[in-house]
């Protein structure tokens, strides 16, 4: 292990107290462990419901809260403040844009522009409001290593384009969307795009005012953040028009016998207690990350993902699926190995201390049109060392003879 690996590690409890190679980190992340402090001084110091109470304490939670808001605003550099939704999770922030703005502003005879490589958080949601609706859903095609050229985009794209979902980076074949292209060719014809950032926020910088996205949502707990704590942006003006996803307390300016007054933004859509706790914790994350830099954090996982790829080259019965380019791979390595099933190699793996992913990763529909039913996947982040990659590279061949085809 290098001197620079022992550094980063260090700042990882889990890492330095167990001994498996965690490559699962397109899965979950593990978390620094000054997130795991933020969140145990908020408990300590300043629990209280935040937003309720008009004594100290509650202020003091409520400061914590709303200053985790704009570590987020900044973080994604976002217009104001106003715009940053918490949630539970990427999920729960595209069902909120498809219940309140889709079921609103959508109609029969509208499309919704959905890519084959969406993860399931991104797809169902959608596929709810066409049937709700009755707009149509249609689907971008990739190409086969996950590229999304002008014609494939222009054979998606018509005059009743209305809305657009797209993942930002694969969670399967670790692919960048041309998300300027995408949202420029909507905005042409009147249509929001929905960009489910998920893969991307933990990798690379994101700025939503320059991409021009209408709605971008991600996770707390893929970026080093607690469990339970997601995002939603929205531009103002959109969120401003759509209803209420969720009633309750906390969302509310009055209410009456027969109806109520909404608060304002963000907090119309935050109803219930919210999970302080884990806003403070998504906030030491993001500290961290630019603590550590993205250009860091891009090298090394470029190295890693280079050190993976080429390592299964001198493998002909591994297939890693997407581009042949470690660069267009956002750290994630996805492969089948022929005649073994995904579930056989994660548990071979498993018994040699490296932890990694099988199944359709809630992407079946690419699965079926790339015409596999399940894969592996390997998924790198910066505090992943060479050690780990070339132990997993390792095991991989001998998956092959450990299932009785010989050498």
């Amino acid at each position: 292990m290098t001197s620079e690996e022992r550094r980063i590690r260090a700042d990882f409890p889990l890492l330095m107290s167990d001994s498996t190679a965690y490559l699962d980190n397109a899965a979950t992340a593990q978390r620094p462990a000054c997130v795991l402090d933020a969140q145990r001084d908020f408990y300590e110091h300043s629990n209280a419901n935040p937003l309720r109470g008009l004594y100290g304490l509650s202020v003091a939670a409520t400061d914590c809260y709303e200053q985790a808001r704009e570590t987020v605003r900044d973080f994604i550099h976002a217009a104001s403040e106003r715009e940053i939704i918490f949630t539970r999770n990427t999920s729960e922030s595209l069902n909120l844009v498809a219940y309140s703005y889709g079921l609103s502003h959508l109609k029969t005879g509208d499309e919704i522009l959905v890519s084959i490589m969406e993860h399931h958080s991104n797809l169902l949601p959608w596929q709810m409001v066409a049937r709700q609706t009755g707009a149509e859903l249609k689907f971008l095609e990739c190409e086969p290593d996950g590229s999304l050229p002008r014609a494939r985009l222009e054979a998606g794209f018509s005059p009743k384009t209305r809305l657009v979902a797209i993942g930002h980076v694969s969670n399967v074949l670790g692919r960048t969307a041309p998300v300027e292209e995408i949202v420029q060719m909507a905005h042409e014809r009147g249509a929001v795009v929905v960009l489910d950032a998920a893969q991307s926020a933990p990798h690379m910088a994101i700025d939503v005012q320059a991409l021009d996205v209408d709605f971008l949502a991600f996770s707390g707990h893929k970026l080093m953040g607690p469990m339970g704590i997601g995002v939603l942006y929205g531009k103002e003006a959109l969120l401003e028009e759509m209803p209420p996803f969720l009633t309750g307390g906390e969302m509310i300016d009055s209410v009456t016998r027969t109806g109520a007054t909404y608060a304002e933004l963000p907090h119309k859509f935050e109803a219930g207690t919210v999970n302080a706790a884990g806003a403070v914790g998504l906030a030491a994350a993001i500290r961290y990350i630019q603590q550590v830099g993205f250009e860091n954090m891009e090298r090394r996982e470029l190295a890693l993902t280079r050190l993976a790829m080429d390592g299964l080259k001198q493998y002909p019965f591994v297939h890693v699926l997407g581009s042949d380019r470690p660069e267009e791979h956002c750290g994630i390595v996805t492969f089948t190995v022929d005649g073994v099933h995904p579930h056989d190699i994660s548990a071979m793996l498993d018994s040699d201390g490296i932890a990694v992913r099988a199944g359709h990763h809630c992407a079946q529909p690419l699965m079926q049109y790339l015409g596999v039913w399940s894969t592996t996947r390997a998924s790198l982040f910066f505090y992943n060392t060479e050690e780990e990659v070339r132990a997993f590279v390792e095991s991989m061949g001998t998956v092959r003879r450990r299932m009785g085809y010989g050498e």
